[in-house]
């Protein structure tokens, strides 16, 4: 294996990092015991796969399918078993176990910016030939963050996205034009100086204007990324081989002063309270596709949502996206029969259904034809599908991702309170903590995956 051994790396892995093994027995959805197969062929295949535990409606399907296959398929049965995700340490060293005992499932998911990772330690196998007729169904998003060296490792359901949330009532309150907001398209969406602006009018002795920070964990990367994309530089190469002249640039040291200032003059909060914006601690936010369903259910006031904002000078439309996708493992014994079920799994009529049960946006343009998807015809969640096929940019594609996360929301955390403390934006600080990130990077992807 190229990489440090998976029992340090990846407990020090990102919070949203997926699932673990089991033994040579594992749980269907609907709870029924299957043996594990030792045989290559199609006949008495078992494929087991492994996948978060999440909330009811998902468990739900699970069953539901998992008990579909296999009434279809008793030569070929599946077999599920959900990991719960409280502890994302014990996840991982799980996987880490079952990665050096050659204990893997037939199937596990991985969070997007994360396959890279796996691929490049040939921990999963590529998938290219179960899809190859089918790839261009699923959003050019998903199609970036599941490939690697020119070959599809991974398959998702569904996707996510950011977006800009607006409450109109505290908006109206401090004499914002919420009309205006109502009215941005794909092609004007509000720019860093409006949003800036609409913080400051909007942070009162009862709120801020602003937020900012899903989390000091993963959520820095995965929701500010597309502002220095829109700035002109990404965090890493293109390649995925060097972070230097990217993350530390002037595009990115710019960026980050513009983000850190909002910190620095109160208009978002270092350290935001949970849900602020459904409480109604602040009067706008970048929150994810996800609060589109929470809002709808639970928020007791007037709210919009519009296009991700974009740099002033570039206007250059870019926007999150990223979601956990099925692999195939290298462990995986009856490769012909996982790959029938996987490309089951992921046919119009499954992910539409995922989709709809999971509350987030379909990754195949197809799924949108069915029934269950037509709440993504219009309003808010019409617009995150807009985004995704448009503007979405998966995170940067390099097996040192998990490295980079890790120091970059680091680095941010230590930038924004800095900010807060002093009230003002210290470039110079700012460089040297990017600075910071990319040596890191440098020493880990050269230490491992340098040729």
């Amino acid at each position: 294996m190229k990489r440090k051994m998976l029992c340090t790396t990846l407990a020090i892995m990102m919070a949203s990092s997926l699932i673990a093994c089991g033994s040579s027995k594992s749980s269907d959805g609907a709870g029924t015991e299957v043996a594990a197969n030792t045989q290559g062929d199609m006949e008495n295949a078992v494929i087991t796969i492994w996948s978060p535990s999440d909330k009811e409606s998902i468990e739900n399907w699970w069953a539901e399918k998992i008990d579909e296959w296999n009434a279809e398929h008793p030569d070929m049965l599946a077999a599920r078993e959900a990991i719960d995700r409280s502890d994302s340490y014990a996840y991982d060293n799980k996987i880490a176990t079952a990665v050096t005992s050659n204990d893997l499932p037939s199937i596990f998911f991985v969070d997007g910016p994360q396959v890279s990772y796996y691929a490049a330690n040939d921990i999963i196998v590529p998938i290219t030939d179960y899809f190859s007729d089918e790839i261009d169904d699923f959003d050019p998003a998903t199609q970036a963050q599941c490939t690697y060296n020119g070959e599809l490792y991974a398959i998702s359901a569904t996707q996510s996205g950011v977006a800009f949330y607006y409450n109109k009532d505290l908006l109206k309150e401090c004499g914002v034009d919420t009309d205006d907001l109502d009215s941005r398209t794909l092609d004007n969406p509000i720019t860093w100086s409006e949003m800036a602006d609409i913080a400051k009018k909007c942070t009162t002795d009862s709120y801020v204007g602003t937020h900012i920070i899903m989390d000091h964990g993963e959520g820095i990367p995965y929701a500010l990324e597309p502002m220095y994309l829109s700035a002109g530089k990404d965090y890493i190469s293109e390649d995925g081989t060097t972070a230097d002249g990217y993350v530390n640039s002037d595009e990115a040291v710019k960026t980050t002063a513009y983000l850190a200032d909002l910190i620095a003059n109160g208009y978002a909060n270092v350290d935001p309270i949970t849900d602020e914006f459904l409480n109604g601690a602040c009067a706008t936010e970048l929150g994810g596709s996800w609060d589109v369903a929470t809002l709808e259910a639970s928020a007791d006031f007037d709210w919009g949502v519009t296009y991700y904002p974009v740099a002033d000078d570039t206007k250059k439309a870019v926007s999150p996206c990223g979601d956990w996708s099925a692999a195939v493992s290298k462990d995986c014994e009856n490769l012909e029969a996982t790959g029938e079920f996987l490309k089951w799994l992921m046919n119009t009529e499954n992910v539409a259904s995922y989709a709809d049960a999971i509350a987030k946006p379909a990754t195949r343009a197809s799924a949108y034809d069915e029934e269950c998807m037509a709440a993504y015809a219009e309003g808010p969640r019409a617009l995150f599908v807009e985004q995704l096929q448009n503007t979405a940019a998966p995170r940067p594609r390099t097996p040192s991702y998990a490295t980079f996360s890790t120091d970059y929301a680091e680095a941010m955390t230590n930038i924004f309170s800095d900010a807060a403390s002093t009230k003002s934006v210290d470039e110079s600080y700012i460089k040297e903590q990017l600075d910071s990130v990319a040596e890191s990077f440098a020493e880990d992807y050269n230490t491992y995956y340098a040729k």
